[in-house]
């Protein structure tokens, strides 16, 4: 059964620190793999994107293959045929499958099923490419330290659940600030606490959560999918905005992340996202090359 990347969790620390040196050896220029010379990848989206459909695209083509775009509207995987068939058919066409949907379940069905690595691109529960370039983006820009502090303020969905995922399998100090009702997934939690190594507070106080952070990061509070939320989020948010007063109390070096696309005036506001901390389009940029290390490392 080949390697997946369903979850951050599917690698260990070791394995997560081998393909951080990849991206950084990729985007530097000293190697070029091509582990995908004379393959396809099959890109399937079920849900629409910008920085995931191009980052994807360019990287598959840097790596030297051909990426195939399909969409929910012509498979209607689990509908049309099950998820298991359409693994089956699609290991026999393409070396590597990315897929961007809702269910978790059916990242893990397609990788249970398939005999070519999975890679997730995206679920309503883990976004974990993002992650790791925005780590990435961390190790680039804040000098090394052993257990960086990372302060998340908004809704806790995918991208929380997946520094989560990172704190259980690397020392990081996790702060969450939310609302007791836009709370991480608890089994998720749970996971990140078992790690000795790491530290995660969950407050409803944003200014308990950013003190002397190094990473202030903020996401949309309502995402793809819930849209119809917003007015609620907004209600239950508001004192969450990453805006200047809030950044001023972290460390005097801290970068402030998003993961785009970004309501501004909302989530976070334009000082912060073109300000001098800002981060937030490197992190853009390391998409393309944290996923080709990802794609890299599961095909060798």
């Amino acid at each position: 059964m080949p390697r997946s990347l369903c979850q951050i969790t599917d690698f260990t620390a070791d394995e997560l620190k081998q393909i951080f040196e990849l991206c950084g050896k990729m985007k530097n220029g000293e190697i070029s793999p091509k582990p995908l010379e004379g393959k396809s990848v099959a890109c399937i989206f079920t849900k629409a994107s910008l920085r995931t459909r191009v980052s994807f695209e360019v990287g598959i083509s840097e790596l030297g293959g051909n990426a195939i775009y399909i969409t929910d509207k012509e498979i209607k995987l689990g509908e049309r045929e099950s998820v298991a068939d359409a693994a089956h058919v699609l290991s026999r066409y393409v070396g590597l499958i990315m897929i961007r949907t809702f269910k978790q379940s059916d990242v893990e069905e397609l990788a249970r099923h398939a005999s070519v690595p999975i890679v997730n691109g995206l679920t309503d529960l883990v976004h974990p490419c993002q992650i790791l370039g925005d780590y990435f983006t961390a190790l680039e820009h804040l000098e090394p330290k052993e257990r960086y502090s990372v302060a998340y303020v908004g809704d806790g969905n995918n991208i929380t659940n997946s520094w989560l995922n990172l704190a259980s399998r690397i020392p990081l100090d996790f702060r969450i600030g939310t609302a007791a009702d836009c709370q991480p997934d608890p089994a998720i939690v749970e996971k990140a606490r078992a790690n000795s190594e790491s530290r995660i507070l969950i407050t409803e106080d944003p200014k308990e959560a950013v003190a002397d952070a190094d990473v202030i990061y903020t996401d949309v509070w309502a995402s793809m999918g819930r849209k119809h939320l917003v007015d609620e989020k907004v209600d239950k948010l508001s004192k969450y905005q990453l805006n200047n007063s809030l950044l001023a109390l972290a460390g005097p070096k801290a970068i402030a992340m998003h993961c785009l696309p970004a309501e501004r005036g909302r989530e976070i506001t334009d000082e912060v996202m073109d300000g001098p901390q800002s981060v937030v389009f490197d992190e853009a940029e390391n998409r393309l090359h944290i996923q080709k290390a990802i794609m890299a490392f599961l095909l060798q």
